[in-house]
């Protein structure tokens, strides 16, 4: 088992599960395309997460119909027997977190770190690009850039580096000045 897991609980023990079999198969690669497809698949189709999530589904029901989901997405062991597994132990109500769980510990392998950027429009390429260059320069280390839109902030960044953010949004300054204003009196 990695040290240091940042993983646990019951997703946890899958993730790691997973994460092993494909680093000792040396299929890390392709396991971390097949997880990163179901992610997506779980974030895009509510029936999907229907599936997972509801006990109205029997083990079988629920196994047949990840199998199918399996041979549709072109996913194969050991994801393909994890998720039969889970499916067995009524467990796929984890999945979304083994997924994650999985991705951070190969993010941990791979020395990547993950940070989070909210802005209040689009970022062009040219701004991405130097957003992750300052975060590479300041991390000393790769980054994993998940980048999304937020128009309620006005302008500016919320920019979240594991347990650091920074927030130089127009809203953040207006509440600021509106809680000086209040201690002020105004």
């Amino acid at each position: 088992m990695p040290d240091s897991t940042p993983v646990s609980g019951v997703s946890g023990r899958y993730a790691t599960a997973l994460f092993e079999l494909a680093d000792e198969a040396g299929q890390l690669d392709a396991v971390a395309g097949h997880v990163a497809s179901l992610a997506a698949a779980l974030k895009e189709s509510a029936d999907l997460r229907d599936l997972v999530h509801s006990p109205l589904y029997t083990r079988e029901q629920q196994g047949a119909a990840m199998a199918a989901l399996c041979d549709a997405m072109g996913i194969d062991a050991p994801t393909r027997n994890m998720i039969a597994l889970m499916a067995a132990k009524r467990r796929l109500f984890a999945l979304a977190d083994v997924l994650r769980g999985f991705e951070a510990l190969l993010a941990k392998k791979r020395n990547v770190i993950s940070a989070s950027v909210v802005s209040a429009r689009p970022l062009d390429d040219g701004q991405r690009q130097r957003l992750e260059e300052m975060l590479r320069g300041a991390v000393g280390g790769d980054i994993d850039l998940d980048v999304s839109v937020d128009e309620s902030l006005i302008g500016g960044l919320v920019v979240k580096v594991g347990s650091r953010m920074i927030d130089t949004t127009i809203r953040a300054k207006l509440n600021r000045l509106q809680t000086a204003m209040k201690e002020a009196g105004i």
